[in-house]
């Protein structure tokens, strides 16, 4: 992890944020096994760490310092969840950490979030930070407020139960869209093609949310009309139905590019047959980092 430069206490909490934030996602969604829910962790974590820079004094490695308030808030996020214990599981047992390959570094930084889910969270963070986000073990250790030997027997016993993990067949069923959400976003996805936004404006109720993330939040159809008429100005998307973490999505691809991998995605959430909540992730494309999505 390099360090960014801290000439005083008053560094600029803004852009470091923005430039740290799809590194903070990555670390986020591996830990809690969602992109989704990933970005809800990162955004409490970006408050909190705002709230706490005034009084932070002088801060000699501001990514630390971030890196350390998205962990602890990933686990609080965790307890709250009732899916995992706290932090504090290995006995520290004094080994030296094997260096990996570049074959099997590139497997860990590729292994799926419901694969990271599967690990103990001390295991789980370890080898997140040092094997996916490349962070020294030193500094693993103090993001985990762990010791030495724990941060290596975490690791180490963290990389054994992939390597066992790999070898397991996968035979878990897809999941599909139901026939209910096929037609509703089917219809939403069809007036949005067309660019017939006075017919999705009939789809969406008055009282109607939408998170832009990491741009603006809009309440109500007259605030939220905006948003439609800033997509009709431009040209870069196009619209599929599909599934992102088995939840019903909105996958939406550039119809300029040939990437056949969608940029970014947008969820709808939907109360007496209206739209009741929109969310578009298309100023943070990179919460599609490790995501599972089916069109």
């Amino acid at each position: 992890m390099s360090v960014v430069p801290e000439p005083s206490a008053a560094f600029d909490i803004e852009r470091l944020l923005a430039a740290m934030r799809p590194r903070l996602h990555r670390y986020c969604a591996r830990m809690v096994g969602s992109v989704i829910d990933g970005e809800d962790v990162l955004q409490d974590a970006l408050i909190k760490a705002v709230e706490a820079h005034a009084a932070a004094g002088n801060v000699g490695n501001p990514e630390g310092w971030l890196f350390r308030i998205a962990h602890n808030t990933a686990l609080d996020f965790l307890r709250r969840r009732n899916r995992q214990e706290a932090l504090r599981g290995p006995a520290e047992v004094d080994m030296m950490v094997d260096q990996l390959d570049a074959v099997e570094s590139r497997q860990i930084a590729a292994t799926s979030l419901r694969t990271f889910m599967r690990l103990p969270v001390a295991q789980r963070s370890s080898v997140i930070l040092m094997d996916v986000l490349g962070c020294s073990l030193k500094e693993v250790c103090e993001i985990m407020a762990c010791s030495l030997p724990a941060a290596k027997a975490a690791l180490h016993r963290g990389r054994a139960q992939l390597r066992e993990i790999a070898d397991e067949p996968d035979d878990a069923p897809q999941p599909r869209l139901s026939d209910a959400d096929r037609a509703r976003l089917g219809a939403y996805v069809a007036h949005f093609n067309a660019r017939d936004f006075d017919a999705i404006r009939a789809m969406i109720s008055d009282d109607v949310q939408l998170d832009l993330v990491s741009k603006i939040r809009m309440h109500g159809k007259a605030e939220v009309s905006r948003y439609f008429g800033n997509y009709s100005k431009v040209s870069d998307w196009h619209l599929v139905p599909g599934l992102v973490e088995g939840r019903p999505a909105i996958l939406v691809f550039d119809p300029n590019e040939q990437d056949p991998k969608p940029k970014y995605f947008m969820l709808l959430d939907w109360t007496a047959g209206k739209v009741a909540n929109i969310r578009d992730f298309r100023h943070a494309p990179y919460v599609l980092d490790g995501a599972e999505y089916r069109i």
